[in-house]
């Protein structure tokens, strides 16, 4: 997805340099823009309903607590301070057993997403198929979106969108201006012209290639679908109902216009953690009602064929742990077997590295077995 945006005239003063396009921020117009997103873009509003989801406070000592990285011992200090954290919330039974704050955050600051929305996403096409506005995940999408029909959009399915693996082709690479989720158009019907002209090169269903140009397919596919934007139908379905605690934001592509499907839901780090945990009870409100179909979390949390590290967007990390992953060091980990979710806000200085990557693995694993 092209996140190449203008900044509107609201931007704070001392960032009247601010770069057009958020994935080659500097460091410092990150940890500024990623808290400020609603000061210097378009966004809709997720209002909170009156009940919030309780987290209880059961904070314990990790003074002791040691992880393992590239032959080190290192302490939670050290990864907060080497990997630009912003925050971290670890909570086990519904109670907050770790959580900390840096680069100026504390637990009402909202904080960018990126590609954490595309698991947000992936809920709400399951609760739009539990309302009816689907009637299978093997719909073609150019049922829904006949704008597309004439390309390599005209076989594919709500399932490959969702698995990442339509087999249309697409370049994600983040370093590189010229790829395509750099050059994408923003507007609606200008992407839809831009993905229509991409080239099928895979049998769909068969081959793995992360795309977030069709996740932003995946949110007008979900617009067409149930008649409304994403942010109220959020809003409507799981933010209110489950008890966020604080309000949140989604970037549109214009004042008035539409949500980009593949990213940037700007929310507290806490209501990301209460995301996971909507996830890890499998759709189903405090109440008992259920928003997700019977085993939806289930299907989303499968391996596809192309992937097996991979469902509906949803990254697979094995011992039935998944997560949701935004670039620049976002997360929202969950193990549904030890009733574990940690969320993460970070400002990583490139959008993510292997080394990256692999410490934070080794940071999450070590927390989680001693939460």
């Amino acid at each position: 997805m092209c996140v190449c945006l203008s900044a509107s005239p609201s931007v704070l003063a001392q960032e009247e340099t601010l770069g057009q396009d958020i994935l080659f921020w500097s460091p410092q117009q990150q940890i500024i823009g990623y808290r400020g997103i609603d000061d210097m873009f378009p966004t809709r509003e997720i209002k909170r309903g009156k009940y919030a989801y309780p987290l209880l406070p059961n904070h314990r000592d990790f003074s002791k607590f040691r992880y393992r990285h590239n032959g080190r011992q290192l302490t939670i200090d050290d990864y907060i301070d080497s990997m630009n954290v912003a925050g971290v919330v670890a909570i086990k039974n519904d109670r907050i057993l770790f959580e900390r704050y840096a680069l100026g955050n504390d637990e009402n600051s909202r904080w960018i997403s990126f590609s954490v929305a595309k698991s947000v996403v992936s809920m709400l096409i399951g609760a739009a198929l539990k309302d009816g506005y689907f009637n299978s995940v093997d719909d073609l999408i150019v049922d829904y979106l006949p704008q597309l029909k004439g390309g390599g959009y005209d076989t594919i399915t709500v399932k490959n969108i969702l698995q990442m693996a339509s087999g249309v082709a697409w370049n994600e690479d983040y370093a590189d201006a010229n790829s395509d989720v750099a050059v994408a158009p923003g507007g609606t019907l200008p992407l839809f012209g831009y993905m229509r002209g991409l080239p099928l090169e895979a049998t769909p269903g068969e081959k793995f290639n992360y795309n977030t140009g069709e996740t932003n397919i995946a949110g007008a596919l979900l617009r067409a679908a149930i008649g409304n934007n994403l942010a109220t139908y959020l809003q409507r379905k799981i933010w209110q109902p489950f008890g966020m605690e604080s309000a949140a934001s989604w970037l549109i592509e214009e004042e008035n216009g539409v949500e980009f499907g593949g990213c940037c839901i700007n929310a507290t780090l806490r209501d990301y953690a209460r995301i996971g945990l909507f996830a890890l009870r499998g759709g189903v409100l405090p109440n008992g009602e259920a928003v997700l179909p019977d085993g939806w979390m289930a299907d989303s949390t499968t391996s596809s064929a192309g992937y097996d590290g991979y469902g509906y967007y949803w990254w697979l990390l094995g011992d039935g742990v998944y997560a949701a992953l935004g670039v620049f060091g976002q997360m929202i980990w969950i193990d549904p077997s030890r009733n574990i979710v940690i969320a993460l806000h970070s400002a990583w200085p490139n959008a993510g590295d292997n080394t990256l990557r692999e410490h934070r693995t080794a940071f999450i694993e070590a927390l989680a077995a001693d939460l």
